[in-house]
């Protein structure tokens, strides 16, 4: 059934490809059996997060210009948050983006949270997973930008980069209990602004003794600094470093998925039928023995 869908995604048709995400997005009938006629590629996954207008957005936009130049198809998965009325993307024009909406080598693709608490789409890691099995060299991922919790990045993404500013300065210490945690590269973003290099003293500082993780200065919006990061980012590549934490990631969403399946013949009020009826069989009903039936069958 999926045979020549599989194939025109491997192709790069962006139609289909757009469709196919919808159909994950949504859930629709028959979006598992296309995920299991994939094959993913070992492409590499960025993951661009940090605090709402800290300019993750126009870091994509330069990390992009950087890519195309080397001729790289690159895919963008843009997470922004959710309409509370639709659940729809509050801004999936990203305007910062627009001038690569008619570049075939590019593909950008606005998700909302739909309330998911970790600044990610729900079905990130099957929507990654079907660009991966696409014709594209490089995949970024930016997260909504909601602060501390804005941790899930860490285990899809191959190297997490979390963008600062300088005003991010007396912040610090509150961040380190989340996003700070999760960083493989920290871009000080807008460094030309005052106290910049007070910021990236006072990050050193603040990180662990043996903590080994590069701090960059950018101004995205010129483009000053993105090349360096950009050489970095594949060095990491060519030496083929990836993200320890997408085990635990994918561990946690197997387990999930496989519950929801295990779960599927359980409907409470079936559940509450039998108890009555059992209640009312002569002798004493026994509730754990009657869990235990359930879980052993």
């Amino acid at each position: 059934m999926w045979n020549d869908k599989v194939q025109q995604i491997k192709e790069g048709e962006i139609k289909v490809i757009s469709r196919c995400i919808s159909l994950i997005e949504n859930r629709v009938d028959g979006y598992e059996q296309l995920l299991q006629s994939i094959e993913t590629r070992d492409i590499p996954v960025i993951g661009i997060t940090g605090p709402p207008g800290a300019g993750k957005s126009t870091l994509a936009d330069a990390l992009i210009t950087e890519a195309i130049a080397e001729h790289k198809r690159v895919a963008v998965l843009c997470v922004d948050p959710s309409s509370p009325f639709t659940f729809g993307s509050l801004l999936g024009d990203r305007i910062r983006m627009s001038k690569w909406y008619n570049v075939p080598s590019v593909y950008i693709r606005s998700l909302a949270t739909r309330g998911s608490l970790g600044g990610l789409h729900p079905m990130i890691i099957e929507i990654t997973d079907l660009l991966r099995s696409s014709n594209f060299d490089m995949i970024l991922i930016e997260t909504v930008g909601i602060g501390q919790s804005e941790i899930d990045i860490s285990g899809i993404a191959d190297i997490t980069i979390v963008v600062l500013v300088p005003e991010a300065g007396d912040d610090i210490q509150a961040m380190k209990a989340g996003i700070m945690e999760i960083a493989d590269i920290f871009v000080i973003n807008k460094s030309d602004r005052p106290g910049a290099d007070i910021f990236v003293g006072n990050l050193k500082n603040n990180l662990p003794a043996e903590a080994q993780t590069p701090i960059m200065k950018t101004i995205a919006g010129n483009h000053e600094g993105v090349h360096d990061l950009y050489t970095l980012l594949k060095s990491y590549f060519d030496n083929g470093r990836k993200s320890q934490r997408k085990f635990t990631v994918l561990a946690n969403k197997a387990y999930g998925l496989i519950s929801h399946r295990r779960m599927n013949d359980l409907h409470i009020s079936e559940l509450e039928t039998e108890i009555k009826d059992a209640m009312k069989l002569p002798g004493t009903f026994n509730f754990y023995q009657f869990i235990n039936s359930k879980v052993s069958k």
